[in-house]
């Protein structure tokens, strides 16, 4: 069903059980969704030292890869590691953490992941402090002169992407608006045409 429906991307959330209370899958079911998909895949990984596995989530199949600004004591190093290994370099940052903090490394980032929920489980209503994180993003990379990209996750929803595009939102992670719905690839049609 993902790879006829009109999605870009497809985002896997890796979680350990320990940086989130719920525990997911690891590099076997990624390369196993790596061989059927014809998506690009984005790994979203909310697991404490990140940097140990870098190079085995390339292996598995991670085209985009993204870690949580609140696990890697050397963000820059870890960013510029996920380059050298082949994938584009994300970074995450959950509802509590100030944007401001990711300005060192904005122009060496393909995209920043805002949390518009926390992070751990599906189906959580959208935390509305998120907008003007949003836009303040939005403007440090206009400022800065990055192609930076930036995704949400959480909430979101064919009431609110039309607003979240408005705000300067590039890629959206919807789960539960799509997955929850009687027919999921008009939905992810509508939410790629939003009217």
């Amino acid at each position: 069903m993902v790879n006829k429906s009109e999605a870009d991307l497809l985002h896997l959330d890796i979680m350990d059980g320990v940086f989130v209370p719920n525990l997911t899958f690891g590099f076997p079911v990624i390369r196993q969704i790596k061989s059927v998909s014809k998506k690009p895949l984005d790994v979203h990984l909310m697991i404490i030292e990140p940097d140990r596995y870098l190079e085995a989530y390339r292996d598995a199949g991670a085209d985009w890869l993204t870690v949580h600004y609140e696990t890697c004591p050397h963000l820059h190093r870890t960013i510029q590691k996920i380059r050298e290994l082949g994938m584009k370099p994300a970074v995450s940052l959950n509802p509590h953490t100030d944007v401001s903090l990711l300005e060192p490394v904005l122009k060496d980032l393909n995209m920043v992941l805002v949390m518009t929920v926390n992070p751990g489980f599906g189906g959580q209503k959208f935390i509305e402090g998120s907008w003007d994180k949003i836009r303040k993003l939005k403007k440090m990379i206009q400022d800065s002169g990055a192609e930076t990209l930036i995704q949400v996750d959480g909430g979101v929803t064919e009431d609110n992407i039309s607003d979240l595009i408005k705000a300067g939102v590039d890629v959206f992670v919807v789960g539960n608006t799509i997955f929850s719905s009687n027919n999921p690839i008009q939905v992810t049609a509508n939410l790629k045409n939003p009217a």
